[in-house]
Order: structure tokens, then sequence, then C-alpha cells
């Protein structure tokens, strides 16, 4: 199961199949690709192509618009996603919740529970909207977690724009995604917990180095904190952050400026 993992996490768009064939090179032994197909379903794996299993809708919620296509995304709290993934414990699984500030990359909260209910999705809604203000939107699958009443109704007593991913549509989170990735190779993997409050504060390490001491090459290596505690400078009358970029290009896009406008920015900080 742990090389399975660890193929998936690498190429999460590979079906069971060629997983299959990915595990039989890694071992040098023929593995049955139904084995692989059991071990998978039971993991809650599947290829990024279809729903993934923390994300499975429920066909009676109201389900919202996707905003983000050709928005650009330039200043913090503009855009907030959120995003649950699966945790393996000893013997069990748990599952963990984030919100990201898009622009910034920063986690503003995270929960684990061992349950998918809704209840702990709104639990990090609520304390990163008490921590960090409101965005304008916020953005996440069609879980239905995310389209339960419980969760929704928050978002629209604080006035907050909804944005949901269409169906199918597994690259439009990639920035948490890319999190996950991280949480995985640099933590999980490293040293499974057997319990989930050895978890919890691995992971409350983990998410304060990554926020204050990971630097990030998309940030020109600033940390998630420095660009977020950064740009909101610009509401005090500096111009547009340099490292504006638009969802729908998937990549970090630098505006052109020269090193006379950066340190002219910089000086009216």
């Amino acid at each position: 199961m742990d090389k399975i993992e660890e193929i998936f996490e690498d190429l999460p768009f590979f079906g069971y199949r060629r997983i299959t064939e990915m595990v039989s090179r890694d071992i040098q032994e023929r593995v049955n690709h139904k084995r692989v197909y059991r071990l998978m379903r039971l993991m809650g794996l599947q290829a990024v192509f279809t729903q993934p299993n923390t994300s499975k809708p429920n066909r009676q919620h109201l389900k919202y618009p996707y905003l983000l296509r050709g928005l650009k995304v330039e200043r913090p709290n503009q855009v907030w996603v959120s995003d649950i993934t699966y945790i393996r414990l000893m013997g069990s699984w748990v599952y963990l919740v984030a919100i990201m500030d898009l622009h910034s990359r920063k986690i503003l909260s995270w929960k684990l529970s061992n349950t998918m209910s809704a209840g702990f999705c709104v639990e990090a809604l609520e304390e990163a909207l008490t921590k960090y203000g409101k965005p304008e939107i916020f953005n996440t699958d069609q879980g239905s977690q995310y389209t339960s009443l419980a969760f929704t109704s928050v978002l629209r007593e604080n006035q907050i724009e909804i944005s949901m991913d269409g169906v199918g549509r597994a690259i439009d989170n990639v920035y948490i995604e890319r999190f996950w990735r991280s949480v995985k190779y640099e933590l999980i993997h490293l040293n499974v917990s057997q319990r989930m409050t050895e978890l919890r504060l691995k992971l409350e390490k983990y998410i304060y180095f990554y926020n204050r001491r990971r630097p990030h090459q998309a940030l020109r290596y600033a940390t998630p904190e420095e660009a977020y505690s950064e740009l909101t400078k610009t509401r005090r009358g500096v111009r547009s952050p340099i490292w504006a970029f638009t969802p729908k290009d998937r990549n970090c896009e630098f505006d052109e400026v020269s090193a006379s406008d950066i340190a002219r920015e910089y000086s009216n900080i």
C-alpha cells in the first residue's frame, strides 16, 4: 500500500493499470492489477480525471458557478481556496482540511477529523474568518462538505462570493494540491503517526514552518507569511504586487518590472 500511495502522489493521473505496472517495475515482481485496484479503492485513490473520494457531491445541495476563470488574483484576501485530503494513521484514516489565501499561498487555518462531516470544515472557516477577516471569493470543489447548508450559510452571512470548481476539474485547486504534496512528502511519508494527537502536533509545527520559513519560487523566494504581510501594505498606497498571476494560466506570471521599479516599490513600504 505504501508503494501504491508513493506512486500515486507522483502520478495522480495514472489509473490502477499503469500504477500496477509501476509497482511491478519498482519491486521487480509481477503484481496482479486486480489487487492494486482493490487496494486503491480501499485507500480512496482515484486518478484525477475522476471525482476524488474526499469530494463526493450531494445532488440535493445547491451548486455555485466557478468565478475564477480569467480573474487576476493580485492581493491578499481576494480569493481563499479550500480542500480536503486523507492521511493514514496506524490502522485508520483521518481527514485534513485547509484554507489557503490563493495569492500568498499562506495556510490560514486547518483542522483534522476522523469523519468526513461538514463540521470540521465549518470550524476551519470560522477560525480563518476570525483571524484574518474575510475574502472576496471563496473557491472549493463540489464536495458535500462545501455545498452543505452549514458551510455555505457562513459564507453568505459574511457576504462572501461562493465559487465552485466544475465536476471533474481536478486542476482547479492546483495550488492547495501542491500544498498536500508538500505535507505528505516532507512530513507524513517520513514518519507515520500512530495517534491523531501526535499527527496534530506534527502538522502544527510543519504548517508554521511552511508559512514562515519555507521559501516559494513562485513568490520570488519569499515565504507565504512574508508575501501575505507584504501584500496587505498595498492597501496603504503601494501599487500592485510584483508577483501577480492569473489562475487560468495555472502558473505564476510575474509582471515585467525593472530593478528600479522594485526598489521604488519597497522604499514606500
